[in-house]
Formats: structure tokens, sequence, C-alpha cells
């Protein structure tokens, strides 16, 4: 089978994000052929390697909405300082894109770029809103509390804050609302703590 009706094919099966076994079984090849010609669709750009036996059609997604379709079948959302950024409140543009999920801790490197992904409980998975391209980003103040709950973890990967520049409209109720939502005492009392400092800050 020749790469263009292969990817004709492939580009019909509906959906972004797709296992080599799907490929296979359309492609009627077998799995160790699908995998050569996805390599080599990818050497081309059309394809891209997301994990191990999973790939993405180049055209269909944007790169934010890569973290929910790489931990399927645990969800997830850009959050923390990716969120952060994309809403104005801090400046430097993070080198990964961070992402809260349900599923394990990891990080994963792709072609469309490194995703860190974080553990929430069930019970602090919210805070998100859907974009038109599929993405689900946290809004600022889910994004703050997302990196201040993470902040006492082994890694301190979150221990330290970015500048933060708060737009006007940034609402500090909703974020101690999130805080209140913590069901251990001494996380909680933390991450209030860490808030009052924050907004005292912000007035200066």
């Amino acid at each position: 089978m020749n790469q263009i009706e292969a990817l004709r094919r492939l580009q019909g099966l509906g959906a972004p994000v797709f296992e080599t076994r799907d490929a296979s079984a359309l492609l009627a090849v077998t799995p160790a052929n699908a995998n050569m010609i996805l390599r080599r669709l990818a050497d081309q750009g059309l394809m891209v390697h997301l994990a191990r036996g999973r790939w993405l059609s180049a055209r269909a997604i944007s790169r934010f909405a890569l973290p929910e379709l790489i931990s399927a079948p645990y969800p997830a959302y850009v959050s923390m300082q990716s969120a952060l950024f994309l809403h104005g409140v801090i400046e430097q543009i993070p080198a990964v894109i961070y992402a809260a999920t349900l599923g394990r801790p990891r990080r994963v490197a792709t072609p469309m770029g490194i995703i860190s992904f974080h553990r929430l409980p069930a019970a602090l998975f919210s805070g998100f809103e859907v974009n038109d391209d599929g993405a689900k980003i946290a809004t600022s103040e889910k994004a703050l509390f997302d990196l201040l709950y993470l902040g006492p973890a082994r890694s301190r990967l979150f221990a330290r804050l970015p500048e933060l520049e708060f737009p006007r409209e940034f609402h500090w109720p909703q974020l101690r609302d999130y805080a209140r939502s913590v069901k251990s005492l001494n996380r909680r009392k933390f991450i209030e703590r860490r808030i009052d400092e924050i907004h005292r800050a912000s007035k200066r």
C-alpha cells in the first residue's frame, strides 16, 4: 500500500489520536508494517508519534489539547504556569506544558512539546474551560490554586512561584473557595496562608 492511500484511510478514522493496532486493522497489514508506514508518514510531518504505540494526525489538533489525549483514559487539563501564561498572569513562556490529571504523574516528550502531568484528587479536578479547539484550560484562579496545592509536593517543582501580574478581573473569592475544598487541614492552612501573602503583595 502506498503512503498516500494509507494517509487517506488514516485520516478517515475520525479520531485525531489512534494506536498502531488501529492502523494495522484499518490498513489490513501487520502491526510491524503499520508501524513502518506511520514512521514514514511522521518523517514527512504528516503524523506525530506521541508515545509508544500512539499517534496523532499532524493537522488535527492544537498542542494544548494534547494532554488529555495522551493521558486517556484519564482526563487532563492545562494548568499551573501554562494556564497562567495563557491568561496573562505571568510573562515568561513555560518550557513545558503543565497539566493536571487524575492519572499518574509523569513527563512525556512529544514532537509538539514536553508535557508534565501532575495528579490531583478527583474532588479538586475542576475549574477549567474548553476552548474551540477542544483544549481544556484552567481558569486563572484554578491554575494558581493548582500551583499552590502542588507546592509542598516532594519534588518541590512548584515550591517557588513565578512573578505574578493579576488582571483586574481576577476573582480572589473563587481562589479561596478552592482552598476551602482541600480535605487535609495542614495543606489547606498552607494554601490559605500563601493566598493571603500573594494577595497582600499584589496590592503593593
